[in-house]
């Protein structure tokens, strides 16, 4: 006598059909949703972040509902939805606390007085170069980059030192993976190149730039080391490319003696000298 087989329902396949799917929890799909505007840089349709995170759309209307409510979301003129200003309160808290921007913060200021230019913090968030910092210079070059500015690493000076603390195979995947033409067509993407350059920025303890991401737009950075050698946060100097050549050894040495404070301050610079490292 045969068993019973149980026939699908509403055109469900049978749980032995093949694997189950994993269950993605809300709070992981609110993650991805933030993260994902977060890396677009621009407001977007929960049809787009569905399509684009491969959610269910049902489930991205729902929970955007529900960011919306808590202010965690905010709703753009075009029908989209941006980072909420409850996100702003929480990185606000947030900073306030955090020592190392907090001193290098200070530092970037008194840099920006020192060279009447504009000074960034940058870090790395992956892939990416991320302004974290920003005090303005007193002129009228305009800098289009702004905190929360996400750029890939190769575009810019501080991506050459932000790889610090990885070994070369770790740079080589992190580079490959994440390199792309910059809209001036001047950044570098070949990989080789790449690696060399950021191993010279690493031994000089300065790395420079000039049109590579922005036009007639120009960048000496420094690496602010922790006490492993790894890089969590750039000094930069933002500046018109033909100051570069006209003062250059007054800029690399203003941001490296910046870097060098921060690291002071944080008693960093201790652990290169314990650990017998070359610093620039």
């Amino acid at each position: 006598m045969s068993k019973a087989t149980t026939m699908p329902v509403n055109g469900d396949a049978p749980e032995t059909a093949g694997p189950r799917r994993s269950r993605v929890s809300g709070i992981d799909r609110a993650v991805q949703i933030l993260d994902h505007l977060q890396q677009e840089g621009r407001a977007q349709t929960a049809y787009e972040v569905a399509r684009a995170i491969g959610a269910p759309l049902s489930t991205v209307y729902a929970i955007v509902e529900d960011l919306l409510d808590k202010n965690l979301l905010a709703r753009s003129g075009d029908g989209g939805v941006w980072l909420g200003p409850r996100l702003y309160h929480y990185g606000l808290a947030y900073a306030r606390d955090l020592q190392v921007i907090n001193v290098a913060t200070h530092e970037m200021h008194v840099l920006a007085r020192e060279v009447g230019e504009t000074v960034q913090i940058c870090g790395r968030d992956g892939g990416m170069m991320v302004v974290e910092a920003m005090a303005e210079g007193p002129g009228h070059f305009v800098i289009t980059s702004r905190v929360g500015t996400r750029v890939p690493l190769n575009w810019t000076a501080s991506g050459r030192l932000l790889v610090a603390g990885l070994d070369e195979t770790e740079r080589a995947t992190l580079f490959r993976k994440s390199a792309k033409a910059s809209p001036t067509g001047r950044a570098v993407t070949d990989l080789t190149t790449l690696l060399a350059q950021a191993r010279d920025a690493l031994a000089a303890g300065v790395s420079i730039q000039a049109g590579e991401s922005d036009y007639a737009v120009a960048c000496i950075a420094a690496p602010v080391l922790d006490e492993t050698g790894a890089c969590p946060i750039t000094v930069s100097i933002v500046l018109p490319e033909f100051r570069v050549t006209e003062e250059h050894a007054n800029f690399v040495e203003a941001v490296k003696d910046a870097a060098r404070r921060i690291e002071d301050k944080l008693g960093w610079r201790v652990g290169h000298f314990t650990a017998g490292r070359k610093y620039g």
